[in-house]
């Protein structure tokens, strides 16, 4: 039962996540945090934030990692194939029929209409993931993160997986200097015990 839950899951996504991968990132999410449950919003977050680093298609690395954490070898097997498959198949299908039809208004129109439904999709994820960093960073510092990111990555085009991974650095280095003080604290006060 669970493998037929993976492969509805990530075969839904890929059949309706027209224009690639960050069109099926709000499908893959609605899926997997919200109808099956297999995940909480800040562990999605935390995934696409790290599948955003690594090199390929995010809706595979997606589909990878979220099918063999629920259901191993075959779960990542059965979820590469349901996000896959429907793309092939369209692909085939739709692409030897609408080259045919490419210059018909309706279907200029059809492929113009999809892009706002997108856009809105990935604001409301966006709006999402930023509400969450407020709750934890606060208003202030979560707007300045913003600001800069958006500044580093629009106006200075710095990919955003160096964002990525110099915010984690950031991240990580005060608790490792935390830790340090605080075992430096504990010999002091053994010193002074003695």
């Amino acid at each position: 039962m669970r493998q037929l839950d993976i492969f509805i899951a990530f075969f839904r996504s890929g059949m309706l996540g027209y224009g690639g991968g960050p069109s099926a990132i709000p499908l893959v999410k609605k899926e997997v945090v919200d109808t099956y449950k297999w995940m909480d919003d800040d562990e999605f977050g935390d995934l696409l934030a790290i599948a955003n680093t690594l090199p390929g298609p995010i809706a595979t690395k997606l589909a990878g990692y979220i099918g063999y954490r629920v259901g191993g070898i075959l779960g990542l097997g059965t979820a590469l194939f349901a996000a896959v498959i429907p793309t092939v198949f369209l692909m085939v299908l739709l692409l030897t029929t609408l080259t045919q039809f490419k210059d018909q208004p309706w279907v200029m129109g059809m492929t113009k209409a999809v892009v706002p439904v997108v856009g809105v999709m990935l604001a409301v994820m966006t709006w999402d993931f930023f509400k969450k960093s407020t709750s934890g960073l606060g208003w202030t510092p979560a707007i300045i993160l913003l600001i800069i990111s958006l500044g580093l990555i629009e106006f200075a085009h710095i990919h955003p997986a160096v964002i990525i991974i110099v915010l984690m650095a950031a991240a990580w280095i005060p608790l490792k200097r935390k830790g340090k003080k605080g075992e430096s604290a504990e010999h002091k006060q053994k010193r002074e015990s003695v």
